[in-house]
């Protein structure tokens, strides 16, 4: 209704409960500053409230998709800094005899640095603009598919997302590229005549080191959740190494089975080229390991932290909360809901107290200066009292109060936090000018996702139990059940039923439109992944080539080199596999119980997938990169040796 019309309806008398708002919108950085001069000036009883700081469900929903959202983005750089870094490698394979011919023909050390640099920097600069040109031409999409979150026009976007992509291209660049390239100045002339002179070891070592840190601290403040980042980082450093280690032990045993195991002639061919190349097996292992680790991470893991974020938030949550039950109503009240078969509902009381006082220091508004702990002193809490642990509730820290307790609590860990209450303080509450105490024995987390009823702070029956209540409730009711709230109204008429479907609805909403955005981006992860596959099979192209040609000189057939090549291939994807398969696992598991925050069930897919997958791309990205190898005429391969 207008506001001119609410005094003529008498609905404002003494005692009623009346809330104004006011709705700010405009540019960030005019709402940034509205906000804090407002901040500045609130009086008792007013606060800002923000999407950020709304309802826990509907907060928790967010900050889940900017995690997964964050995930796709860092997958996708460390993918394309190892397509970057294996792809610089072969280019400077390649360039060697090219570089030692160019030394002998007089040209400088600098000279050669200036000319590479200058090739690098160019295709770094047009890659990284057509990617950013493909990343604006992709927002649009994004705004189809979570568009209608909001139902407004969204502005256009701001040149920082370019200036990002354009900083993350020239990093990696800078950091997996160049260090390979710039060692072709040290390249010696004699290679002219000695082909196994090559490029001094562990030069490049410390241009990777440097390269690295710089790209981690910037895909970390680009992704925009140090968390995720770090886990995803920090899991990828260990897949590495592990992956490392793990490949060079799986050499050794290898070696083992080739003589003594009786093994066909192509295996046995198969598994001595891959002792002859270690550094390249290996190589081409891990590559391949984490690259199908990052796949399996956003395809098979990916499908099963979704499914856990769906299942954190049931479709049969409650979607009714009921209030004000007064105490002689308790029978009744819950009679009436197991007539209308709702056998499943929460029912607690609730007691409304302010706290005064913390270890018997008096409390209020001036001694705090976090605003949201000014807002909880400065207001009552709904306190609840039970022997038993709610479900949803996990004790994170202390012991829970056992039957018969008195003079105890249990906290919630957030509002702990906030108002720097640790385990063994006392805390002092006035209920109705009766004063109740506790001390705090456990730190409860709560499941906001359920929608159940949760308690910031819980009491022993001996201590509330007398106090003046009223009960609450929650319950799930059906589409087809809507004229329940009706009839349970007119039986208690002192009672409010809030309606909470439209929170669920919203929640559900959410997590489906991030959902189709996350598997969209996996389109460009999947792209990355597929280069970092074909970059590691296609590095050892011309050694393998050199190989093929001396042994068809020597007689081999071209079906025998054909079926050891396979052969190999299909040792390195099954290696490679296992390992990729493992450190998905590992990673989705930390992903899910520390950073998403939901439970995450392991099964037998990620490993048949990693298994046959690493089988099956390395079949095909060997076939489709060395496909070639064999058409090589032997004499003319063996005139370049």
């Amino acid at each position: 209704m207008r506001l001119d019309d609410l005094q003529a309806t008498h609905l404002i008398q003494a005692g009623s409960r009346e809330t104004h708002r006011l709705l700010v919108a405009g540019r960030d950085n005019d709402v940034k500053n509205y906000r804090a001069y407002v901040g500045d000036h609130l009086v008792r009883g007013q606060k800002i409230e923000s999407l950020e700081g709304g309802r826990p469900e509907v907060r928790n929903t967010l900050d889940r998709a900017e995690r997964f959202l964050a995930l796709v983005a860092l997958l996708t750089s460390m993918l394309a800094a190892l397509a970057v870094a294996l792809a610089a490698r072969r280019f400077t394979e390649r360039h060697l005899d090219a570089t030692a011919v160019m030394r002998c023909l007089g040209v400088t050390q600098d000279a050669l640095l200036v000319t590479h640099l200058s090739e690098f920097v160019i295709v770094g600069l047009c890659g990284s603009l057509l990617g950013v040109a493909l990343g604006y031409a992709t927002h649009f999409v994004f705004i189809a598919l979570l568009g209608s979150l909001l139902e407004v026009d969204l502005p256009q976007p701001s040149g920082w997302p370019a200036l990002q992509g354009l900083l993350i291209g020239l990093v990696l660049l800078g950091g997996f590229a160049l260090p390979p390239v710039v060692q072709l100045r040290h390249v010696a002339p004699i290679r002219v005549i000695r082909r196994d002179v090559g490029l001094p070891r562990g030069g490049a070592v410390v241009g990777y080191a440097i390269g690295l840190v710089g790209f981690a601290a910037l895909t970390l403040w680009s992704a925009g959740d140090v968390k995720v980042g770090a886990i995803t980082l920090g899991g990828f450093a260990a897949a590495f190494a592990l992956f490392t280690l793990a490949a060079f032990v799986a050499l050794r045993g290898l070696a083992a089975a080739r003589h003594g195991a009786r093994l066909d002639a192509s295996w046995r061919f198969a598994l001595a080229s891959m002792q002859r190349r270690p550094a390249n097996t290996v190589v081409q292992t891990v590559a391949i390991a984490i690259g199908l680790m990052a796949l399996l991470l956003l395809s098979v893991t990916r499908t099963d932290l979704v499914s856990a974020w769906r299942r954190a938030v049931p479709a049969d949550a409650p979607n009714r909360f009921v209030i004000n039950v007064l105490p002689e109503q308790r029978a009744d009240f819950t009679a009436m809901l197991g007539r209308a078969k709702l056998s499943s509902f929460d029912f607690a009381p609730m007691i409304r107290g302010r706290l005064i006082a913390v270890n018997d220091k008096p409390v209020g508004v001036a001694t705090y200066k976090d605003e949201g702990a000014r807002r909880l002193v400065d207001r009552e809490f709904n306190l609840s009292y039970t022997d038993d642990l709610p479900d949803h509730n996990k004790v994170v820290s202390g012991r829970w109060f056992g039957a018969g307790a008195k003079d105890e609590l249990s906290i919630e860990d957030g509002i702990a936090k906030t108002l720097g209450v640790k385990l063994g303080d006392m805390l002092r509450f006035d209920v109705a000018g009766i004063e109740v105490q506790g001390r705090v024995t456990s730190v409860r987390k709560l499941d906001w996702d359920s929608m159940h009823v949760n308690f910031f702070v819980i009491f022993p029956p001996a201590t509330l139990g007398t106090l003046p209540q009223t009960w609450i409730s929650a319950f799930h009711l059906g589409d087809a059940d809507t004229g329940f709230t009706g009839r349970l109204v007119q039986h208690f008429p002192n009672v409010t039923v809030i309606d909470t479907g439209a929170i669920f609805r919203q929640v559900q909403s959410i997590v489906d439109q991030v959902v189709r955005a996350v598997e969209f981006l996996f389109v460009f992860t999947l792209a990355a992944g597929l280069l970092v596959l074909y970059a590691a099979l296609l590095s050892s192209r011309d050694e393998r080539t050199r190989e093929a040609a001396l042994l068809r000189a020597l007689g081999a057939s071209r079906r025998q080199l054909t079926r050891a090549q396979m052969a190999e291939f299909v040792a390195i994807g099954l290696l490679a596999g296992m390992l990729a398969a493992a450190g998905a696992t590992a990673t989705g598991w930390v992903l899910a119980t520390k950073a998403f925050d939901f439970a995450y069930a392991f099964g037998p897919t990620a490993w048949v997938s990693g298994i046959g997958g690493g089988v099956v791309l390395a079949l095909v990205g060997g076939w489709f990169g060395l496909r070639t190898v064999m058409n090589e005429p032997p004499l003319r391969t063996l005139r370049e040796i």
